[in-house]
């Protein structure tokens, strides 16, 4: 097996899993904070979107799917267009409300991103160092 195909099933499992956990949740269960102060299920799928999106695109060097097709104008959230979630207040994670379709699209995009990137990619590129910050 290559690294890339390791990659490739890697993240095609991390999209199974955010289709089973949509599966049969609305809005509001979407939302629903465990305790009161934990992370939806809206922010978590969210959050997970938005930081592959930011950094696959990043290490492609593309455009985020986030922005480039309009996800940012769909979501309608209160967040700088830049946002990824690291270091979110209670009220941002409270924020990020969506239903799960539209949910499933925005990851369902990234993931296309992401494997249309790995799928170029050879052994030698992983050596590649993207951030030296």
């Amino acid at each position: 097996m290559k690294t890339n195909e390791l990659l490739l099933d890697a993240f095609g499992r991390i999209r199974e899993t955010v289709e089973e956990t949509l599966e049969g949740l609305d809005g509001g269960a979407l939302a629903k904070r465990p305790g009161g102060t934990g992370n939806s299920i809206a922010w978590l799928i969210w959050h997970l979107g938005r930081v592959e999106d930011a950094q696959v695109a990043a290490a492609a060097r593309l455009d985020q799917v986030w922005t480039s097709q309009g996800f940012d104008e769909r979501f309608s959230l209160k967040l700088p267009k830049g946002d990824t979630g690291y270091g979110h207040s209670s009220a941002e994670v409270d924020a990020v409300r969506a239903e799960p379709e539209l949910l499933m699209e925005y990851y369902d995009a990234v993931h296309r991103q992401t494997v249309r990137f790995v799928e170029t990619l050879g052994d030698q590129d992983l050596d590649r160092i993207v951030d030296r910050r």
